[in-house]
């Protein structure tokens, strides 16, 4: 069993309970599945991007990502509908809590300046979106093989009814919340 997964139902899970004043287990918030997406503008000129986009993604998340498509046409981005805008990865179970595991505990804290993520990126139904500069953060991309830096959108979804419980959560599972 994955560490942060082992730590979740030791430590966090009847912590939340107590805290929370639950009485059923079922009630205890959990994360549900983690989505990460790379959105790609330049994919319109440059279709190798695209392909350099997928295998990073692949890299870091350990899963074949889908490839998303521009739902309507908008003239003033010259946008198709139906062209290759994107690629983003679902990750639910194990895969979700090593991917999450790594995150916190390796590659945020290997961000320049790091001062912690902000506490206010949550959108009102307990799920938290984390943006990141570069992928060159995640050990598993090497600095030489990449052609070109990249951002991508972190999205951690739960079950949680609240922002505030949802971000007890994160920061009981040791997600390194800005301080003040």
């Amino acid at each position: 069993m994955n560490r942060l997964k082992e730590q979740y139902k030791t430590e966090v899970a009847p912590a939340l309970m107590k805290a929370l004043n639950l009485e059923n287990v079922m009630q205890v918030p959990a994360i549900k599945k983690v989505v990460v997406n790379i959105g790609l503008g330049e994919a319109m000129d440059n279709p190798k991007a695209l392909d350099a986009a997928v295998a990073d993604l692949s890299a870091i998340t350990g899963q074949k990502p889908v490839v998303t498509k521009a739902r309507k046409s908008i003239a003033n981005f010259k946008l198709r509908e139906g062209r290759a805008i994107g690629a983003k990865v679902t990750l639910r179970g194990e895969r979700m809590w090593s991917f999450l595991d790594r995150l916190m505990n390796i590659a945020l804290p290997r961000v320049r300046d790091f001062r912690g993520v902000s506490a206010d990126a949550f959108d009102g139904r307990g799920n938290y979106t984390l943006g990141l500069r570069e992928q060159l953060i995640f050990p598993e991309i090497e600095y030489d093989k990449i052609d070109k830096l990249r951002g991508m959108e972190i999205t951690i979804v739960t079950n949680a009814p609240s922002d505030d419980q949802a971000a007890m959560l994160l920061q009981l599972l040791g997600m390194p919340f800005r301080k003040g």
